[in-house]
This record gives C-alpha cells, structure tokens and sequence, in this order.
C-alpha cells in the first residue's frame, strides 16, 4: 500500500475523482486521467447491452474525443489486485509505455502504480 499523503497533488487528485465517479455512479470502477496539458477526464464503467467499458477504457477514449495527444498518469479505483491487461493497453496507445497507472481500493488508498508498459 502506498501512503496517500506522499503522493504527488496532481495524482491524489486523479485518485480523488476517480473514487468520486464510482461512488456518485454506483459502478464497480472508476477512473480517472490526466493529460499532458494537465486536463483531467473522468469515467466509471459502463455497462449496457451492446457496449461494456472499463472505466479506465472510458476514461482514455473520452480524452481521445476531448482532443488528448497523450497522458501523463492515470488512475483507478477497484476491487481487483491490478489494472488489467486491456486497461494498461488503452492507457499504452494514448500515454506510451512508461504512464504510470495508480490502483487504488475502493477506499481510495493506493495499492500498486505500474506502468502500462
């Protein structure tokens, strides 16, 4: 587990909203990214019959719709260990290989960063 206060202000916040998306959407996840201008984009799962995103896959497509030409850091909020594969691939496409990715528990607290390399 990481300690959140030693945390940079700008990844505590990406953690910060991407708890709020899951909490105020009642979705197993949330997300949240931030791009290399330093905008944010923010995202829960979405699940509906004809279309299923993770949260992390949504919040990377709508920076791509915003504009995004890459990321500098994202971060989930979940039940599961580690970001999985399809997420860090997402995140790989727009960021590169070496964008950190935080995980965090549903309470908010950060359990691993890894790259999406």
């Amino acid at each position: 587990m990481t300690d959140n206060s030693a945390l940079d202000p700008e990844d505590r916040k990406i953690v910060t909203l991407a708890r709020s998306a899951r909490a105020r959407n009642g979705v197993a996840e949330g997300a949240a990214v931030r791009d290399d201008t330093g905008r944010t984009y923010v995202a829960g799962t979405v699940e509906l019959a004809s279309l299923k995103l993770s949260a992390l896959q949504t919040a990377v497509a709508m920076a791509v719709a915003s504009g995004a030409k890459s990321l500098e850091a994202a971060a989930v909020v979940t039940d599961a260990e580690s970001a999985s594969e399809e997420d860090l691939a997402a995140v790989r496409d727009l960021g590169g290989p070496r964008t950190p990715v935080l995980v965090a528990g549903v309470d908010g607290t950060v359990r691993s960063t890894v790259t999406a390399g």
